[in-house]
Formats: structure tokens, C-alpha cells, sequence
């Protein structure tokens, strides 16, 4: 599958033909990777939560998240100024098989499918799934691009302890995990979102060795959007950008359907535009994890997760133009 040679891109099922409600299950209708000589862009889904800490569920997430997906409007974005689904093929890959009981085989599992997906296609936007998964894919990241990312990470918590009742693997250590293993830059790297009480005053401390900057999500209260935009594009510079979008980083009352809620959190204005004020930036994958429909309600969570893809396609495209 060659990339970047779509002319005549295959968009999805226009909702004034056929209604929102029907038509293919595939993220916002979305054709399938099969059905596509060429992707510049596919999304994936990773249906694994074995290394979930609180609440189960999130591999309920991939499907909550395309359900969800039905609801948008997907044709032209005013605020990038682009038609995404015009401009680059983007398509459905469907779910990365792995093993629900087996973390350490469920790792291998997603790295190796996210590897040969990324022969395929351009870039893959993945649909979690607990934040385990962001390690594998990292790992497959740096393959296609022949070293370490720029990672920017949107969460309410670190996710670089160590272990969790003596398990190296789990969606609170999967930075740990990368940075031991050089996955990537950490000059260039940093947290959003950051919030709440830690387990130890080393937390930080530990953190900032690993290389990261927080922008912590009190700065919200008195930096606007734009300006905290301006200091992820400082410190991610040229570099091939990494965005890694954990739920819980939006505030239970717009995201309350994830495993390990923390008040005071960003609104789902604040995340889509500094997400729009990084248009230009060099994304070349993604993730967007923790969606637990078990404890959303009205679809909230999912809705916000699947417009979050969404925003995400047309960054893509901006860097394809």
C-alpha cells in the first residue's frame, strides 16, 4: 500500500445522504484500510485494559469512541480552514488483536501490529485502551522513524512510576518504560494537564530527570489557550511529534466515562483549541486512550474522544498540505 499518492480520496458516507445514524460502524463512516488502494492517515483500534489501576473497561473504548463518531460533521473544519477526508485518505484499520490476560504478550501484540500497519500507511491515530498501550507504540514509532519522538503528553497524571504492586507494565508507567528504553527526546518532550496529589515529593522530581516539562492545569486559570499552545510549539521545535491524549485530562464533568477521574481538569474548549494551536507542528501518530463507557453517560465521554480524532485528522492534513 503505497502513501501519500490519493488523488480521489474515498470520504466517508455523507450525512445528507444516508442519516448519521446508519451506514458503516467504522470511525465517522469512515472506508475500511481494505477497501483503500492508499492511506495517508489510518485510525486503530487497541480494545486492551489489562494494566488498568482503579476502574476497568477501557476496552470498551474503541467502540464507544466510533458509536460516538457517527455524530460528527465531518466534511470542512472551519478553524484549520481544510476538508481532512478531502485532502488525505483516511481509513478504518479496525482493532489490533492482542491478549486480554497476557500483558506481556498483549505488548508484543500491539507493537507488532502497529509496526505493520505503519509499513502501510503514513501515520495511525489509535483508539485505547488503557495507557499501556502508549509504550508498544512507541516502540513501533521509533522503527518508522529511525529514532526518538518529540512526546507530548495530555493527562492528568505522570504515568512515569515504576512499578504498580511490583508490575513493570501498566497505564501508570508506560513513560517510565519509554524513557529507559530512549523512546523519546527529552528535550522536547512535556506533560499538560498535570494535576492533583502524587505519592511521593520525588514524583516531580523523578519526572523532571526523565526530561519532561509540565504545563500544570491550574496554568489554565491564568495563561490562555494560545499561550500554552506557543510553549508546547517552543518545546517540541521541528521534531516529528508524538501526541499521546489520555481522557481523564479533561475534568469528570465533560469526561466523566474514564478509569481514573481527577477534578479540577481541563473543559473539552480548552483541549480542542490548544490542539488547534499546534496545527503545523510535524504529528506523524497518535493516541487517545482511557475512554471507559461503563461509568460515561449521554456519550459524553466517547463524543469528546471521538471529536479529539477527529481535531487530530485535520492536523494531519495540515501537515500534508
Amino acid at each position: 500500500m503505497k502513501k501519500d499518492r490519493n488523488k480521489n480520496p474515498v470520504q466517508p458516507v455523507s450525512g445528507t445522504k444516508v442519516p448519521r445514524f446508519a451506514g458503516p460502524s467504522t470511525f465517522a463512516r469512515l472506508p475500511e484500510l481494505r477497501d483503500v488502494e492508499s492511506c495517508d492517515v489510518a485510525i486503530v483500534g487497541i480494545p486492551f485494559d489489562a494494566g488498568t489501576s482503579y476502574r476497568p473497561g477501557a476496552r470498551f473504548g474503541p467502540m464507544s469512541i466510533r458509536q460516538a463518531s457517527r455524530h460528527l460533521r465531518t466534511n470542512y473544519h472551519p478553524s484549520y480552514d481544510v476538508e481532512p477526508f478531502k485532502v488525505q485518505q483516511v481509513a478504518d484499520a479496525g482493532d489490533i488483536t492482542c491478549n486480554p490476560f497476557n500483558i506481556d504478550e498483549a505488548i508484543k501484540q500491539i507493537e507488532e501490529g502497529a509496526t505493520q500497519l505503519l509499513g502501510k500507511v503514513g501515520g495511525i491515530i489509535s483508539l485505547g485502551g488503557d495507557h499501556t498501550i502508549a509504550l508498544p507504540l512507541l516502540r513501533a514509532i521509533n522503527k518508522m522513524n529511525n529514532g526518538p519522538v518529540a512526546l507530548v503528553h495530555f493527562d492528568a497524571h505522570l504515568d512515569t512510576w515504576d512499578t504498580y504492586f511490583g508490575a513493570p507494565y501498566t497505564h501508570g508507567t508506560p513513560f517510565r518504560r519509554a524513557r529507559e528504553e530512549n523512546l523519546f527526546l527529552d528535550d522536547a518532550s512535556m506533560h499538560v494537564g498535570i494535576r492533583g496529589p502524587l505519592y511521593s515529593r520525588d514524583d516531580i522530581k523523578n519526572d523532571e530527570e526523565f526530561g519532561f516539562k509540565i504545563i500544570h492545569c491550574d496554568e489554565f486559570q491564568t495563561q490562555g489557550t494560545d499561550k500554552i499552545a506557543e510553549r508546547i510549539r517552543k518545546r517540541v521545535g521541528n521534531n516529528p511529534l508524538y501526541l499521546s491524549i489520555d481522557i481523564d485530562v479533561l475534568d469528570p464533568a465533560f469526561a466523566p466515562g474514564t478509569g481514573t477521574p481527577e477534578i479540577a481538569g481541563m473543559t473539552t474548549r480548552e483541549m480542542v483549541n490548544v490542539i488547534r494551536g499546534l496545527s503545523g507542528l510535524n504529528l506523524i501518530s497518535a493516541d487517545v486512550v482511557e475512554v471507559s463507557p461503563a461509568y460515561d453517560h449521554a456519550e459524553v465521554t466517547s463524543l469528546a474522544a471521538a471529536t479529539i480524532v477527529y481535531e487530530l485528522t485535520n492536523l494531519f492534513a495540515k501537515v500534508k498540505r
